[in-house]
């Protein structure tokens, strides 16, 4: 548990009147992982990546990659949208909170019309309504003044909002985060980091985070473990894999 404020310099870890609560909920505790073996995935003709062997556990990991490297392919495979083309899922983590407000199909959805409607379709997630978690979380990202608002008149930092409550406030054992700093504002940026510390020193849930660079304000040492899918589209790389405190 960590209690939350929202100052002059936006998200602080502090002692407050507001908590978040990432713990998972009681009925997602039965899975918190994904397990492949040897997995090989091609988009439109490109080859992302092959031979990918990965167990992802409690904690904080990092998809690594350039443009076009596969990192979306790898997040939605773990999620369930996509198949590999070959190798095995031998274990995937459910309920997994991958939501994505961007979708044209919402534009005329009240954003927290979309929030509310998005935790109660998820398992567990209509808990999270109306909790001092959603509140900290909505007034840290400075949501609240925007939640009215059909999601087409959001700005695009603006729009990933909501999707970033969610993920916090739905209590699902792993979640899936596509470049979450895009298009932040920078109070919103130490909000992300902050909330991303926080799950990395706690490890009660899995959070992936994919992103073309290092996460800023996370130092290595605090991540479970980096899935490097390098910088090139189309090289057919072997994908680096690395555990917290391994040399790989």
């Amino acid at each position: 548990m960590v209690r939350l404020t929202r100052g002059m310099h936006g998200f602080n870890l502090h002692p407050a009147h507001r908590t978040l609560d990432l713990k998972p909920n009681a009925q997602s505790l039965t899975m918190l992982h994904f397990d492949a073996h040897r997995l090989c995935f091609a988009f439109a003709g490109t080859l992302l990546f092959h031979d990918l062997s990965l167990a992802i556990g409690p904690g904080l990991t990092l998809v690594r990659g350039g443009d076009g490297c596969g990192k979306t392919s790898l997040l939605r495979l773990i999620a369930g949208q996509l198949e590999p083309q070959a190798g095995t899922v031998r274990h995937r983590a459910s309920p997994v909170w991958y939501e994505d407000p961007a979708d044209p199909a919402f534009d005329p959805m009240p954003a927290q019309v979309w929030l509310r409607t998005r935790l109660e379709t998820h398992p567990g997630g209509e808990a999270a309504l109306g909790t001092a978690t959603q509140a900290a979380l909505t007034d840290s990202f400075g949501l609240a003044e925007h939640l009215h608002k059909p999601l087409y008149m959001l700005s695009t930092g603006s729009r990933r909002k909501p999707a970033l409550v969610g993920a916090a406030a739905c209590g699902a054992p792993m979640v899936l985060l596509d470049t979450p700093f895009a298009a932040l504002d920078t109070p919103s940026c130490r909000a992300v980091t902050a909330l991303l510390a926080h799950v990395a020193s706690q490890r009660q849930c899995a959070w992936v985070v994919a992103d073309s660079e290092n996460l800023r304000g996370i130092a290595a040492e605090q991540l479970t473990g980096t899935i490097d899918l390098g910088d090139e589209p189309g090289v057919p790389i072997a994908v680096k894999v690395a555990q917290a405190g391994s040399r790989a």
